[in-house]
């Protein structure tokens, strides 16, 4: 009796394995009702036409209500999308026109919450970014993923599609959206990070213009309490052996040259090294000269001084106070 159960059950199997994804296919199709498979016929027709990249066919399909009605349903193998995040995908700029013009939602997500503006970013579409953008699409993506449009133009090095995100308004100290529990690594997930890791340094430059904060790249200050020993951009500058002059522009915008620590480790790139060391020689003498009254006591000369060159100072500053 068992045998023959088994026989039949190997029997079975084998009938399945011979089945091709066209019969798998057709099994569905006659579980689904009549009118959803039309529906779903209307919806390939919106994303062949996208795929063709024919515009004109596209408007003609809009002409009608019924795929009007249709304009943000989501379709395809894999990954369903929408027929504007696949011209997003795709670069199909003219396409992607018309879907906007006929009223499809902007920031509408797919099943990984990416918006169409993402993966227009991803793809490095730069005239779809800017209709995008310029059709209300947020600059910061999705709250609900990961990452951001900035942090993959950063990444990539997609230099004038981040200074677009930019320019709408995406914040230069973004980073990773990763649980509180992983605090530790969330400080070296910016745009200003990966940039130079990634030795892309127009992107760099870029976000230092744009408001970026040159030691942290992050802002948020009762995160960086909760990690122990944060890296700073100079930190990582120096382990990735980035070339001397993202060091340069980390500190002409100010960037604390005292904050790596540099005792406890060794740096591959000994010029970067030692320009760090020239610059905190220097930072020494530009304190003791406003110290001893060679540099103005106001504070409007104060502040032409060097971000690192303020911050002992003020410390020398409230040493000077408390002994007094």
């Amino acid at each position: 009796m068992l045998w023959i159960v088994t026989r039949n059950h190997q029997e079975m199997f084998s009938r399945c394995r011979k089945m091709s994804v066209m019969d798998i296919t057709k099994i569905f199709s006659l579980l689904r009702p009549k009118e959803e498979e039309e529906e779903l016929a209307e919806v390939r027709e919106l994303h062949l036409a996208v795929v063709m990249d024919n515009p004109d066919y596209l408007q003609s399909l809009l002409l009608e209500d019924k795929y009007q009605q249709l304009i943000n349903s989501r379709s395809g193998w894999g990954v369903p999308v929408t027929p504007l995040r696949l011209a997003a995908s795709k670069g199909s700029l003219e396409c992607l026109k018309i879907l906007l013009a006929n009223g499809a939602e902007v920031d509408i997500l797919d099943v990984k919450a990416q918006t169409p503006l993402f993966t227009a970013v991803s793809a490095g579409h730069y005239d779809c970014v800017k209709e995008l953008l310029k059709a209300g699409a947020s600059p910061s993506g999705s709250v609900y993923n990961n990452c951001s449009p900035v942090l993959a133009a950063a990444r990539d090095g997609k230099t004038n599609i981040l200074q677009e995100l930019l320019q709408y308004g995406a914040e230069a100290n973004v980073r990773s959206r990763l649980p509180e529990w992983s605090a530790n690594y969330t400080t070296c997930t910016g745009p200003l990070y990966l940039s130079a890791v990634y030795e892309h340094l127009e992107c760099f430059r870029t976000l230092l213009l744009n408001g970026a904060d040159p030691d942290y790249n992050c802002t948020d200050q009762t995160l960086l309490g909760r990690i122990k020993n944060p890296k700073t951009v100079l930190d990582i500058c120096l382990k990735h052996e980035c070339r001397i002059p993202f060091v340069k522009l980390l500190i002409d915008f100010g960037a604390n040259v005292y904050l790596p620590d540099l005792q406890s480790k060794t740096f591959p790139n000994d010029e970067a090294l030692e320009l760090l060391l020239r610059e905190r020689d220097n930072s020494h003498r530009n304190t003791h000269c406003y110290l001893h009254g060679e540099i103005g006591s106001t504070k409007k000369h104060r502040n032409v001084l060097p971000g690192h060159t303020r911050y002992i100072l003020s410390i020398h500053l409230v040493e000077a106070f408390l002994v007094n």
